[in-house]
């Protein structure tokens, strides 16, 4: 998740540091640790409907090279960086937190193989993105041996991860009040962070990971349609809004199998969920918030009362059918 739950906010949001650099980043920090706790959940308790998988440890990492050199100063005071990719933060309870680590101490190796050393200064998660692949590939069920650093010496450490759904999540900045999955990213926007309660970000978050899991991009694209202005029309909107209805369903199972009230789901679109804004032909390519709202009651209320966790529920069928 975020490959080994790494999340970050963008450099976007970055540029717009207000003076005070290190509050800021501390309340970057904030927001980082509350979606990476809720996609946690959603992620380990959900790896049984996952078809790809990676060792899920609850480490947040990031790089220095993501933050702009003016930046540069400010990030190191506050986040360490001992090594050029540091731990940001560490789900309380999970496997990375067991083993002992914490936050701000630098990350030198994995699985006795040093990190990439950065190739450009600033402005690029390249350097991140190098050390979550490396995590990534690593076997599910196999221990992970990390090298940290401080200012004062290295240790290692080894986390016994969990099976957690593939899949990377990230708060970014903009205006928008909403969320979106490219198939391996969800991404939740910093303005919907800061509106939302954590149950209901946790409802918004499952939708995303259920496009995920219900390969939602892979299946539009074998089916043509098309994107931008064009997706809001004719037989592309209806792919569009099946997508979503699909993903609806699948959030609210994926919120009862990570312990939070499905009906959360129910509740948020009649409610909440009636503020985000998906655009201007919302009623082409999504169904409104009232049916929203009754087609997950409708498919709660058909679970068995005997149904295990974690439950998989028949929409997951869907996930190999092409869109009509």
């Amino acid at each position: 998740m975020s490959r080994i739950l790494c999340l970050f906010l963008p450099l976007a949001l970055l540029a717009a540091a207000a003076p005070d650099s290190r509050a800021t980043f501390e309340a970057l920090r904030a927001q980082d640790a509350r979606l990476a706790t809720i996609a946690w959940r959603l992620a380990t308790a959900n790896a049984a409907l996952c078809r790809d998988r990676q060792p899920g440890t609850g480490l947040v990492l990031h790089a220095l090279n993501q933050y702009a050199a003016r930046d540069a100063a400010a990030a190191r005071a506050v986040f360490g960086f001992s090594a050029p990719v540091a731990v940001e933060w560490v789900v309380p309870g999970s496997p990375a937190a067991r083993a002992g680590v914490v936050q701000n101490e630098g990350v030198a190796a994995l699985a006795g193989k040093p990190l990439a050393v950065p190739t450009i200064a600033h402005d690029t998660s390249a350097t991140r993105d190098a050390a979550l692949a490396q995590l990534a590939a690593l076997p599910v069920g196999a221990p992970v041996a990390l090298t940290l650093a401080d200012t004062r010496a290295s240790r290692r450490v080894s986390i016994e991860p969990l099976p957690a759904c593939r899949s990377e999540f990230e708060v970014v900045a903009g205006p928008k009040l909403g969320a979106s999955s490219d198939g391996h990213v969800v991404q939740v926007g910093a303005r919907l962070m800061e509106t939302y309660n954590d149950d209901d970000v946790a409802v918004v978050v499952a939708h995303e990971l259920a496009h995920t899991i219900l390969r939602h991009r892979a299946r539009l694209e074998t089916a043509g349609v098309k994107w931008g202005l064009f997706g809001e029309f004719g037989r592309n909107a209806r792919r569009f809004r099946d997508t979503e209805t699909e993903a609806d369903v699948l959030g609210a199972f994926l919120l009862r199998n990570a312990g939070w009230d499905p009906q959360n789901a129910v509740r948020f679109w009649q409610g909440p969920g009636k503020k985000v804004d998906p655009g201007m032909f919302r009623s082409r390519t999504h169904p409104s918030p009232k049916d929203r709202a009754r087609i997950i009651a409708e498919a709660l209320a058909a679970m068995p009362a005997s149904a295990p966790t974690p439950y998989l529920p028949p929409v997951l069928a869907q996930r190999d059918a092409a869109l009509q």
